[in-house]
């Protein structure tokens, strides 16, 4: 149980917290359908910034893997420049869509396109080959939070909550779920959240307040670009074992399935990424999954094709979709340009 919870959430976080990038784009009135494409860009971003502090001496994994303070400071300060970039590339389409009033839909296909292009050219030049790793050897145990970490002998037991928050965890977890509660916080319950919101529902009221609806679009786009470009990196460290190679397996997209399923509401986000999680878990560890502990591989032994399980999570997503998505309710000035004249 508390492998199933931990694997859950390393699913659940990255979706969480690019789904909450869409709703801040949506929200502002531009849709942002290069999420996928910002978490590739993200991801290689991350992966690439740590090579060059190795490249250039600033970062040495050996000595690192011994200060496990130094390390998460390294992988906090990789996950800034990830969104920063993001936040870079997401500029793309806010020009596109704000200046140019061009289509946000082809514009958001555009960069979906564009990054993994641009990723694998880079990677091919970077390491010769369609893969770029973050270090050598098993770096991925090398950033979890363990035990030994917290000064806990290994054969300590911490109780099922313990052993799946405290053990062989990601800071980078905890850290997505912290700026997911401020940034859910932010905007619905502040000044300037209530004007970002009022711009995707009715722009021309917004403006007759005051309200540079323009700039508010801006920053919505630039925060939604620099979510997804943390989960981006975030994805790359955790699931995908720490590598980059122009692929991020339709997480993008499943998190705009997450918005609209949500309600474009994060406490509903939360729901729908932990369930998402939960079935992505159980795909990948279904033959050596024990729930109760008494030895019984129950799934493994009901003789259903792998393949079934590897489905399951999108089969659940578009299922939950089906039935929920009549009652979603977009921002009513989603996608549509906003003219001044208009007013």
């Amino acid at each position: 149980m508390s492998f199933l919870i931990r694997q859950t959430l390393i699913y659940a976080v990255p979706l969480m917290i690019v789904a909450l990038a869409g709703i801040f784009a949506e929200r502002s009135g531009v849709i942002n359908l290069a999420l996928e494409g910002i978490m590739i860009f993200g991801a290689f971003v991350g992966v690439a910034f740590v090579r060059a502090l190795q490249n250039a001496g600033l970062f040495d994994i050996a000595k690192a893997a011994d200060n496990f303070v130094a390390l998460q400071g390294y992988l906090l300060l990789t996950m800034f420049v990830a969104a920063l970039l993001g936040a870079v590339f997401s500029l793309l389409l806010a020009f596109a869509a704000i200046n140019l009033k061009a289509d946000q839909t082809i514009g958001g296909t555009a960069l979906n396109l564009l990054a993994p292009a641009i990723v694998l050219f880079f990677i091919r030049i970077m390491a010769k080959q369609n893969t770029l790793l973050l270090v050598s050897g098993d770096s991925a145990s090398w950033f979890m939070i363990k035990k030994s970490t917290l000064g806990i002998d290994k054969n300590t037991d911490l109780g099922v909550l313990g052993e799946a928050l405290l053990n062989k965890v990601y800071l980078t977890t905890y850290v997505c779920i912290l700026v997911f509660v401020v940034l859910s916080i932010i905007l619905y319950k502040t000044r300037f959240g209530l004007r970002l919101r009022s711009c995707g529902e009715n722009p021309n009221a917004a403006a007759s307040l005051g309200i540079n609806v323009l700039k508010m679009r801006y920053i919505g786009v630039i925060i939604s670009g620099a979510l997804a470009g943390m989960g981006g990196f975030v994805y790359a460290v955790t699931t995908a074992n720490c590598s980059a190679n122009g692929d991020v397996a339709g997480f993008g997209f499943l998190a705009l399935a997450v918005m609209i399923f949500g309600n474009w509401k994060p406490l509903n986000v939360a729901g729908g990424a932990l369930l998402f999680g939960l079935f992505k878990c159980i795909a990948a560890c279904y033959s050596t999954l024990d729930i109760n502990g008494d030895g019984v591989y129950a799934l493994a032994e009901l003789g259903i094709s792998a393949n079934f399980y590897r489905l399951l999570p999108y089969l659940i997503t578009l299922l939950v979709l089906a039935f929920t998505s009549k009652s979603s309710r977009a921002p009513k000035a989603e996608g549509i340009p906003y003219e001044a004249a208009s007013r």
